[in-house]
């Protein structure tokens, strides 16, 4: 049913496939910026990705003026304020994000700052805070799941506090979005699997949100399509361009997807057990997603059965809750095919946690922002069964 009123933006240049890096000196001068700041991580630069688009930007007029490659894990305000930093001192007028969700993250925190001239990035924490342009924003991402390069939002932690906080805003889009396989071939196969349901966890919840509209239900199913048709093949054999690219694709469409309906339970609870337990948020979200599906079930079955046929599902049923159960098994299939290939946790007892973590999960996952916009209520009794149930 479409919605008597709905909004979509995705206002990012995407620039997309085989060789697709070799085109950033033209749209570095295209944007007319001259000093670059780099953000990535140690993993980025021992894969040698770094040579790359630093090879890729020879002959134009923008050079690499400081390169930050201590980003932690999860993005953090330390490495935000000493990223500022840095590019004051150094008098850059742009900001390449290379890597994955944290380095992204990052980038647009440090954007943040030096736009809204601000010493302390927390202040502005939440939606629609932002007042000031951002300036030029790059992304290169090297995994294929977080699709921050094409969202308005931010999840960065607190230091002081040890929370995830959110940053919502139309204000922080990248400029550009430079989704090549090559950068994304190096990734082991855990980090493959994880990020890959990261990815489909943008596109379910998104495809079955209070906030669903017709444009990005389009971009989820497609989303979730490729996810099917190429994950496994992607963990199986790294070094497929042609499922890395697919995988790449989905990613990209499932985030535009995700910043414009958004998400909800799974990934309030996601937020909630990276935040307290440190657990990755591919991995959080693999292990909640087919019991965030099932909380859901008895409010919107014919949404969730609907994605029965863009997960391979052959003779879906007739009965709209049919349907929905067989979207979840195949979810449930799927996480256990590359928990077999590549060891992706299935339980959170196998990602670290604690039992006795769970009722302080489920406390912070009440206060997460994605419950707005899940369809059945997200009670504290409620979360805490979830937890329990994928414990």
């Amino acid at each position: 049913m479409i919605p008597e009123y709905y909004e979509f933006s995705c206002p990012v240049k995407i620039i997309c496939g085989y060789k697709a890096l070799s085109n950033l000196h033209y749209e570095m001068g295209q944007m007319g910026v001259s000093r670059a700041l780099v953000v990535t991580d140690q993993g980025v630069m021992k894969a040698g990705l770094m040579n790359k688009v630093t090879a890729a930007l020879e002959g134009s007029h923008c050079t690499i003026s400081a390169v930050y490659s201590e980003t932690p894990v999860d993005s953090s305000t330390v490495a935000v304020h000493e990223v500022a930093r840095m590019y004051s001192e150094r008098g850059c007028d742009c900001l390449v994000a290379v890597g994955g969700g944290s380095c992204i993250d990052t980038a647009k925190g440090v954007n943040i700052v030096i736009s809204e001239q601000t010493e302390d990035l927390m202040k502005l924490q939440g939606t629609d805070r932002l007042t000031k342009p951002m300036g030029p924003l790059v992304v290169i991402p090297t995994t294929a799941g977080t699709g921050s390069e094409v969202t308005m939002v931010a999840v960065i932690k607190d230091a002081d506090a040890g929370v995830k906080m959110p940053f919502m805003s139309e204000r922080l889009y990248p400029k550009l979005a430079v989704i090549d396989p090559e950068m994304t071939i190096t990734m082991p196969p855990k980090v493959t699997a994880a990020t890959g349901m990261d990815a489909l966890t943008h596109a379910a919840e998104a495809y079955y949100g209070l906030q669903k509209n017709p444009i990005s239900d389009a971009f989820a199913a497609a989303a979730v399509t490729l996810i099917f048709k190429n994950l496994v093949s992607c963990v199986e054999s790294g070094s497929d361009a042609r499922s890395r690219l697919a995988m790449a694709t989905a990613a990209m469409l499932a985030g535009i997807a995700m910043s414009n309906s958004m998400t909800g339970i799974v990934h309030a609870l996601s937020h909630a057990v990276g935040g307290i337990c440190h657990v990755p948020h591919g991995v959080a979200n693999a292990i909640f997603l087919p019991w965030g599906m099932e909380h859901n079930l008895e409010k919107v079955p014919h949404c969730i059965g609907e994605l029965a046929p863009y997960m391979g599902v052959e003779n879906v049923p007739d009965q709209a809750l049919d349907r929905a159960r067989a979207s979840v098994r195949a979810v449930r299939n799927l996480n256990t095919r590359l928990n077999q290939l590549s060891g992706l946790p299935l339980r959170l007892r196998e990602a670290g946690v604690q039992e006795h973590m769970l009722e302080v999960i489920a406390r912070a996952t009440i206060d997460e922002g994605p419950c707005t916009y899940n369809p059945e209520e997200v009670t504290y009794e409620g979360a805490l069964e979830i937890l329990r149930k994928a414990y």
